[in-house]
């Protein structure tokens, strides 16, 4: 969401959030700031302009604890002026049993031709999101992972659209006992190249969560609005702990 950017007439989105949910813990981890984005380079009428960008997140529940970390890796010198600095958002909610809920917020790298970036990224998660499992910590992941899960066929969506068959996919032996949830019927990202038609404009299924093996998945829905609002569309869980009976600290409004 943005806090002051041309893109979005400079409309401190996260603000409108704050607003619009009163009774919820928020935070924001800034990943774009810029001066002037002078792109598209061949109409100067039409660059992108200032950016200041971020991951907001929003919870009934107030974190113990809330920390960005920047995922590594950079484009080559200018481009990386104009890219977004990749970051993930970990918030930690206490349990009943002494351990942590941790949700994470991530966006990882896109325009990666040859997908070095993405790599360097997805090892760094890795080992940050095992090393909190093996500490017997719950964790959700979630955002725009710029690929798709292994477990997702490119052509999935019910066949109705032209869906990408060359973008990215995650490793099929990256954290293969945890849960990659996503509605397989939903597209989740539409290309921007030209306005969107339904039935012929590109799309795939690059947002989802990944889910820790100690908990369980209730269920998945893709909110599908033809991205009347956004390049990408929202998917909805609800996860329980294994067992059942464990349960999350004390709510905002306590």
């Amino acid at each position: 969401m943005d806090l002051n950017s041309k893109r979005s007439y400079k409309i401190n989105q996260y603000k409108k959030y704050q607003e619009a949910l009163p009774n919820h813990s928020s935070t924001f981890s800034v990943n774009y700031k810029a001066p002037r984005v002078p792109l598209p380079v061949f109409e100067p009428w039409n660059v992108m302009g200032k950016m200041e960008s971020g991951l907001g997140t929003f919870s009934k529940f107030t974190p113990s604890k809330a920390t960005r970390y920047q995922l590594p890796g950079e484009y080559p010198w200018p481009d990386r002026i104009f890219h977004l600095d990749r970051c993930a958002a970990f918030h930690r909610y206490p349990v009943a049993n002494g351990k942590e809920l941790i949700v994470v917020n991530i966006h990882n790298s896109a325009y990666d031709s040859g997908g070095t970036l993405k790599k360097q990224q997805m090892d760094y998660l890795k080992s940050k999101f095992q090393k909190e499992y093996e500490a017997g910590n719950y964790l959700v992941i979630g955002g725009d992972w710029n690929q798709r899960p292994s477990t997702a066929k490119a052509s999935s969506f019910g066949g109705a659209e032209i869906s990408d068959p060359t973008g990215f996919v995650v490793p099929s032996d990256y954290f293969k006992e945890w849960h990659w949830v996503y509605d397989e019927d939903m597209p989740t990202n539409r290309a921007l190249k030209d306005p969107y038609t339904k039935g012929k404009s590109r799309i795939n299924l690059i947002d989802f969560f990944l889910v820790s093996p100690n908990l369980f998945i209730k269920s998945v829905d893709g909110i599908n609005m033809d991205f009347k609002y956004s390049d990408h569309q929202a998917v909805k869980i609800n996860v329980g702990f294994v067992p059942d009976e464990i349960i999350i600290g004390e709510d905002v409004n306590e």
